[in-house]
């Protein structure tokens, strides 16, 4: 399960352009609560404590325990429903969080972290990792930072589908299982190895950069 770290806000009662700015420029991030059947209401959060908090996570999504001055409910659990960031300073414009019940089914995309070295890898061949994220739904309290899976056992000319994750309990993915996660292909080297010695075969794939991140 991932850390709920808890992130100070304020409500807040200006809105608009000129007022939005004026708090970036003060170091401050405008945001917005929503969900759990209640109003939306404006908050801002200091943005270094903001930045130290998100600079952690490995995901965009994240849970965070909001503890918020000036609300007729102070702490509320919340998911980081969206991030608005400027393109060309990084700086943090807007932030979206929604309020969260425990026994609430929430979305979020989290990356893919293939682990361990492949048999295939150890023999000369290439792992590809194609697809670094995927979408999950779980209750807040089963929401992991990563979806980790172990390749060891992954040979040349094998891969690794959606199906075949290893899901923590409680978390589930709406993705088509048949998606291709990784595969390991052979080298160019031993694709000319194999091409000089007459060797090679209908199940070996041929590793190029024009690869890319097709499946």
């Amino acid at each position: 399960m991932a850390e709920q770290a808890t992130l100070p806000a304020e409500k807040r009662e200006n809105n608009g352009t000129s007022a939005s700015k004026k708090l970036r420029r003060e170091g401050i991030v405008p945001a917005v609560v929503y969900g759990s059947k209640q109003r939306a209401y404006m908050i801002q959060v200091k943005e270094n404590i903001f930045s130290e908090v998100f600079r952690k996570q490995a995901s965009a999504n994240f849970l965070v325990n909001l503890e918020i001055e000036g609300a007729q409910e102070k702490s509320k659990l919340a998911f980081v429903q969206d991030v608005q960031r400027n393109p060309l300073t990084g700086g943090f414009v807007h932030v979206d969080f929604r309020a969260v019940l425990d026994d609430e089914t929430i979305s979020a995309t989290v990356p893919i972290d293939l682990v361990g070295e492949s048999a295939g890898v150890k023999g000369g061949g290439l792992l590809e990792h194609l697809l670094h994220s995927l979408e999950i739904q779980c209750k807040p309290g089963d929401l992991p930072e990563k979806i980790v899976h172990d390749v060891t056992n992954v040979d040349v000319g094998q891969g690794v589908k959606v199906g075949e994750l290893n899901f923590p309990d409680g978390v589930t993915t709406k993705m088509d299982s048949d998606v291709l996660v990784a595969l390991v292909a052979k080298s160019r080297a031993s694709i000319a190895a194999d091409a000089a010695g007459g060797g090679g075969g209908d199940a070996d794939v041929e590793a190029t950069e024009e690869d890319g991140d097709e499946g």
